[in-house]
């Protein structure tokens, strides 16, 4: 099976995201290989729409299969560098962030209907998720945005209080306790 790689897609685009555009009717039986590399433009927009300080590297492999005819199953990793700014020291740091992908898609119509159907027993469950999973993302005009996937999955991996390797935060002296005698509930403690 060979390996696909999307280019970026040319004209206007979302600039929080990565797009790669995959025309769900390309995928064949036995599924297909794909591998997203954001270009330095698309890293460097995405850096700023996160927060970050900068994006190095950004690649997800991924495999589209089949389920059924109209669901698919996208699984794989994404690896990313980031640099992030320590909540601490506020110095730049470099980072790794590491995903696993397992996502479903159906057609954008047809979730609803998913959710409520019950599967006969003997019957097929490859057209309904289980209770407790979760719904399958949107097929949308038929193709499925592994770009946009992957971004997800590097936002939902980001550390949200990042602190650099080595910090530690100590709280500073702020001049000790109060004297008691110069505390405002001193005069309480003379009453009788």
């Amino acid at each position: 099976m060979a390996t696909r790689t999307i280019s970026p897609n040319s004209g206007k685009r979302r600039p929080e995201s990565i797009t790669r555009v995959l025309a769900v009717d390309t995928v064949a039986e036995s599924g297909l290989d794909v591998a997203v590399y954001a270009s330095e433009a698309e890293r460097a927009a995405l850096a700023e729409a996160c927060g970050l300080a900068g994006v190095q590297e950004f690649v997800a492999s991924l495999h589209v299969r089949k389920l059924d005819r109209i669901r698919f199953n996208v699984t794989g990793n994404l690896h990313a560098r980031v640099t992030q700014t320590c909540v601490v020291s506020l110095e730049p740091f470099e980072s790794s962030v590491e995903a696993e992908i397992d996502v479903d898609f159906a057609p954008a119509q047809t979730i609803g209907q998913l959710s409520h159907q019950k599967i006969p027993e003997g019957g097929s469950s490859a057209a309904v998720f289980q209770a407790g999973d979760d719904p399958p993302d949107p097929i949308v005009d038929g193709k499925i945005d592994l770009g946009a996937l992957a971004t997800e999955f590097l936002v939902l991996n980001l550390d949200d209080y990042p602190r650099k390797p080595g910090v530690t935060f100590d709280a500073p002296d702020m001049g000790g306790d109060v004297p008691e005698e110069n505390s405002p509930f001193a005069i309480l403690r003379r009453r009788p």
